[in-house]
């Protein structure tokens, strides 16, 4: 009878939410499995069924602490839907872009400053008790000074167009509830030279990294992938509206400027019994070939340009490392995140100089509907939401496809890569071994707390064991 082994990695660290990997060791220690799971369970689809739509915004954005003003937008983009409001006044429009590109730009310099910037700046090999956000503030004060005040202006953002940095209500079904005051304005421009040069030197640190390193990240976690985002209607990257468009490992469309509206169609999920966590997949491709990245990473490869000088610029510098094709390489996620932080910033600085903050024409409404669908660029990837309400303004249905989850396959297959290519056969696993399929997880900023919801009925399950740990008996209630 063969032996096989099981190594656990509980918790994954310097992630967003809670999940574990496991590995399956055979007697020569070859990696016989590698899974990836997210253990944490949320149920925000089944428990917000039966309240009144308008409350949603507010509501959903409680299924996280780091990327809420995502949620709050996305739902918000839904109601205006199911009111009737097809295009919004300038002022609400822009608002509700400036909150967002706030949201990008913060969540982006907390990612990369405090969850991935120990593996990068002292290896993932090191010493633990320095690879961690202290150790960055003990050796390198002035990059964690620069992280911390590029998110706190970031949230600033939020506080101003939302009413808190977390858990605001400035986004309402047809519009916005409030506009930005000229004092407001002026805060805000008067740093604004000081973000756009950290966020330029960000972009350097993350771009050096990954050049210099290149031999070694090109092969490190990276596979062949469908890539999948939001595009503008001239094939610009937008990060707030767009259409869908999904590209090959090679840069062939799958599907092209699809009316988000329309995402039934071409997206499903798939269910697997050992995660909380759906495996999304496009449905001419099927479950074996239709899974594809979402996020930073994906939204360079699958847009023709960025509409802000800078990171357009950056653009082109990623694009040449491979020679104009769509880039495969996980590690090079954290560079093409600081390109969209660079141009969240510029975005920023343009809608501050805009008059129409100052608006005063806040809401429109229509003729009502019953079912509403709403999606945005969030800082992880693209994000779903999908409600029906019923005739008395009650959700009745709820369908989250949310950022982190479209990426779950991909997850998994870096954990299998990283294990394969790192762990296979060794005699001893270290820490530093197992870092490497965290680091590999990291790289796609995951939110596991967003990422799980309900499917089907949740069961109580109680198992008795004896001191040798065979199961005596077993009772579930439905």
């Amino acid at each position: 009878m063969s032996k096989s082994k099981r190594v656990i990695i509980e918790p994954v660290t310097r992630v967003e939410g809670h999940g574990k990997v496991s590995l399956l060791l055979d007697e020569n220690n070859k990696v016989k499995q590698a899974r990836f799971h997210v253990v944490e369970f949320r149920g925000f689809e089944r428990f917000i069924q039966g309240r009144p739509y308008w409350e949603i915004p507010v509501l959903v954005q409680r299924l996280c602490g780091i990327c809420p003003v995502s949620h709050h937008l996305a739902a918000a983009k839904a109601m205006d839907q199911i009111v009737g409001a097809d295009k919004l006044t300038p002022t609400a429009e822009k608002m509700r872009r400036l909150m967002h590109y706030g949201q990008m730009f913060q969540s982006h310099a907390l990612h990369f400053f405090h969850l991935c910037s120990p593996d990068l700046l002292f290896g993932f090999d090191a010493d633990p008790k320095i690879r961690n956000v202290i150790g960055v503030a003990a050796k390198y004060p002035e990059l964690a000074v620069q992280g911390v005040m590029m998110r706190k202006y970031g949230q600033e953002i939020i506080k101003a167009t939302a009413g808190k940095k977390i858990h605001g209500t400035g986004a309402i079904p047809g519009g916005i509830n409030k506009n930005l005051s000229i004092a407001e304005r002026d805060v805000f421009l008067k740093d604004i030279k000081q973000m756009l040069d950290w966020s330029r030197s960000a972009l350097k640190i993350a771009k050096d990294y990954t050049v210099e390193n290149l031999e070694k990240l090109t092969p490190f976690a990276s596979f062949d992938s469908n890539h999948l985002s939001l595009i503008r209607s001239d094939g610009a990257m937008d990060l707030y509206h767009g259409n869908l468009r999904a590209i090959t490992a090679d840069g062939k469309k799958i599907f092209d400027q699809v009316d988000y509206t329309n995402y039934l169609d071409y997206i499903t999920e798939e269910v697997k019994s050992w995660s909380y966590m759906k495996f999304p997949f496009i449905k001419s491709l099927g479950p074996q070939n239709g899974w594809y990245r979402v996020g930073p990473l994906a939204r360079i490869n699958t847009c023709d340009f960025i509409d802000t000088p800078e990171a357009e610029a950056a653009r082109k510098e990623f694009m040449a490392v491979t020679s104009g094709k769509p880039n495969n390489i996980t590690m090079a996620y954290h560079w093409a995140r600081m390109i969209e932080t660079l141009h969240s910033i510029e975005k920023i600085n343009e809608l501050l100089n805009d008059k129409d903050l100052q608006g005063t024409d806040l809401v429109v409404k229509g003729k009502r509907r019953s079912e509403g669908i709403g999606l945005l660029e969030a800082p992880r990837g693209t994000l779903f939401h999908h409600y029906k309400i019923n005739d008395d303004d009650q959700i009745v249905m709820a369908n989250l496809i949310v950022s982190t989850t479209n990426n779950n396959e991909p997850f998994n297959r870096a954990v299998q890569k990283v294990a394969a290519d790192h762990i296979d056969g060794v005699a001893e696993i270290t820490e530093g071994l197992l870092n490497h399929i965290e680091v590999a997880i990291r790289a796609y900023d995951p939110c596991l707390s967003c990422a799980t919801h309900a499917m089907g009925k949740m069961p109580l399950k109680v198992t008795l064991f004896d001191y040798q740990g065979n199961e005596i008996a077993s009772k579930t209630k439905e």
